[in-house]
């Protein structure tokens, strides 16, 4: 399983050109699942991203997680995050686990990060998403379990 966790000012995603969600400061994830993955990784993603501290304190410093700023989450189902473009130029998608396998994970994972008492907001699994952001900094971090 693999994330990537954009800090944001604010971000959205749109499906048909409808809103499906929306979000002020927090992080906008990107999640990709592969064919071996379980709920244990994504527990072990959950926790990290919950405690992430990446939100700058009164002293300028990353030190303050999303509780502490009270931030939000918009999380996205991303099967092109294992792309392998290893040989030539249009990627293979073989390693990203199969819709249902993938659907079941990004939901557990959702939920797990709700019991966080962290508001999150989602895409729509397997639609073809529109996502608008504002990065805040930047600061983007990937991580895998």
């Amino acid at each position: 399983m693999k994330i990537v966790v954009q800090r944001v000012k604010n971000a959205q995603v749109e499906v048909d050109d409808k809103i499906v969600g929306k979000i002020g400061k927090g992080f906008l994830v990107l999640l990709g699942v592969t064919h071996n993955d379980t709920k244990e990784q994504a527990d072990y993603l959950v926790k990290k991203l919950c405690k992430l501290r990446v939100f700058t304190d009164e002293n300028d410093k990353m030190n303050l997680g999303l509780k502490d700023m009270n931030g939000e989450l918009l999380i996205v189902s991303q099967f092109t995050l294992y792309a392998d473009c290893s040989q030539g130029n249009r990627p293979s998608f073989i390693e990203a686990a199969k819709p249902i396998q993938a659907n079941e994970l990004y939901e557990y994972f959702c939920l797990e990060c709700e019991k966080n008492d962290i508001h999150v907001e989602r895409g729509i699994f397997g639609a073809d998403m529109k996502v608008s952001l504002v990065n805040d900094g930047p600061v983007t971090i990937i991580m895998e379990k």
